[in-house]
């Protein structure tokens, strides 16, 4: 149902004051350490393993994002008016995140008519834990999450739910980047009675073809297994980012669902900044 990136440099220059004594010199200026670049997770249905500076705030959000599934005499439109994700870094290598819908619409069209729900979407908490060497050619991490159902029936499905997922991102010689993310998830049952597992998988082809302009390709497939019966969905995935300020990144993407159980395209335009 649900549904990876660039650069940033801060120089802070220290002034050190010299002794009064002509003998003893001042001390010379010093550089801060560079600020890590922009890193984030979207776009795509990828994440990636880089976090968020310590004490630092970054918002990754859709300004747009539109969804259609066809399935017989049904369809259904789902657009979300932005869905912003705010994050916080903790200490080097951890941040915390939180993701919400303020406000989202679902239309249904059926043989019988048209009926419309609005109102805002679910609350997604998660936690990001670096666990490689961030000079290293592969980074890796945990990020668990939980879903709070804070949406109506018909736009969530009024379940607490949860999951973790492991980025594994993989730089590769003439600026691309390999990235993987095994998933595995804890969904409440379609009947409202218990809960069912979920795995997820990503492959994701990023190319940087400037300093400011990238180019993805993903394959992502998900397995329900709920008991009243098992979903397979598929779809390929492309996106593109481009920097416009060391701490400001556009992106937009498109979706295509490749079986009849998954939503039959998405487009989506965002925003990512930190500050």
């Amino acid at each position: 149902m649900f549904r990876t990136l660039l650069s940033f440099a801060s120089l802070t220059v220290v002034a050190v004051p010299a002794f009064a004594q002509d003998s003893v010199p001042a001390a010379p200026a010093m550089t801060a350490p560079a600020a890590p670049a922009l890193c984030t997770d979207r776009p795509t249905k990828s994440n990636f393993a880089c976090t968020v500076p310590q004490g630092m705030v970054q918002l990754e959000t859709d300004l747009g994002n539109w969804a259609r599934t066809d399935a017989g005499d049904t369809r259904v439109d789902t657009i979300l008016y932005t869905n912003p994700t705010f994050k916080y870094g903790l200490t080097g290598s951890s941040d915390i995140e939180a993701s919400i819908a303020p406000y989202a619409t679902v239309r249904t069209r059926t043989a019988e008519g048209t009926q419309t729900l609005r109102g805002v979407g679910d609350l997604t908490l998660r936690l990001k834990q670096r666990i490689t060497d961030p000079a290293g050619q592969v980074q890796i991490a945990l990020l668990p999450f939980v879903k709070i159902p804070t949406a109506k029936t018909g736009i969530g499905n009024g379940q607490t739910e949860g999951g973790v997922i492991v980025p594994v991102n993989i730089a590769l010689p003439k600026g691309f980047t390999l990235t993987f993310g095994p998933e595995g998830d804890v969904l409440a049952d379609s009947d409202g009675h218990g809960h069912h597992a979920q795995l997820v998988g990503t492959a994701n082809l990023g190319k940087a073809v400037t300093s400011k302009f990238t180019l993805i390709g993903e394959f992502w497939v998900a397995r329900n297994f709920d008991p009243a019966g098992h979903v397979t969905q598929t779809s390929v995935d492309i996106a593109a980012t481009y920097l416009l300020r060391p701490t400001l990144q556009l992106d937009l993407g498109a979706n295509f669902g490749l079986n009849q159980a998954t939503p039959d395209a998405q487009l989506y335009l965002g925003v990512s900044t930190r500050f």
